[in-house]
């Protein structure tokens, strides 16, 4: 945004950002790819220390050498907090191996916004849902529901309906029996 799309930003925000980037050599893409790169090394290195240090190493690391980076002029403040932010927000997934495909797009997507701007994450985000869109699992595809998309199956994509509304299993699924176990709906006479 601060390169392509200064008219989004608060005006106050865009001249504090303005400062800040005043005394950085590098461009906005190369200060972050730098402070994720290093990000991730130290994530990787927390993981192989033994678990009360690699957690130590990884808070106190990512603090030192954003601290350092900001204060010798290599990066701005700014590019810190949202590289802190984004990568605090990349442990909310329940399992490590569902964030690692995630944090490897991220570089992408940080390529195409660099390149286009918003338009290129747009480009990028349609280009990942088509090719979402394109996968089977074991000759389901991926995207059941959605893509190809099928009405009956809505019940369940968004949010989920009650349970004694979903009497039939979703398509497209080779099914011998296409109704499922019924449950009843609640009632004074089912308590």
């Amino acid at each position: 945004m601060t390169t392509f799309h200064q008219e989004l930003i608060p005006t106050g925000l865009l001249g504090n950002l303005a400062a800040q980037r005043e005394g950085t050599p590098f461009p906005t893409f190369i200060e972050t790819l730098m402070m994720e790169i290093t990000f991730e090394i130290l994530r990787e290195a927390g993981i192989r220390m033994p678990q009360p240090v690699g957690q130590a190493v990884s808070i106190v690391g990512a603090i030192v050498i954003g601290q350092a980076a900001v204060q010798a002029g290599i990066v701005s403040a700014a590019v810190v907090i949202v590289v802190s932010v984004t990568a605090i927000a990349s442990f909310v997934f329940p399992s490590y191996n569902i964030g690692i495909p995630i944090r490897i797009l991220r570089f992408g997507f940080m390529a195409l916004a660099a390149s286009f701007g918003l338009v290129g994450i747009c480009i990028g985000f349609t280009a990942m849902l088509l090719h979402l869109s394109s996968l089977k699992s074991f000759g389901i595809p991926y995207m059941e529901g959605l893509s190809p998309f099928v009405w009956k199956n809505q019940k369940d994509i968004v949010a989920r309906a009650p349970k004694w509304t979903m009497n039939t299993r979703p398509k497209p699924g080779d099914h011998l029996d296409n109704i499922r176990q019924r449950t009843p709906k609640p009632g004074p006479e089912n308590n």
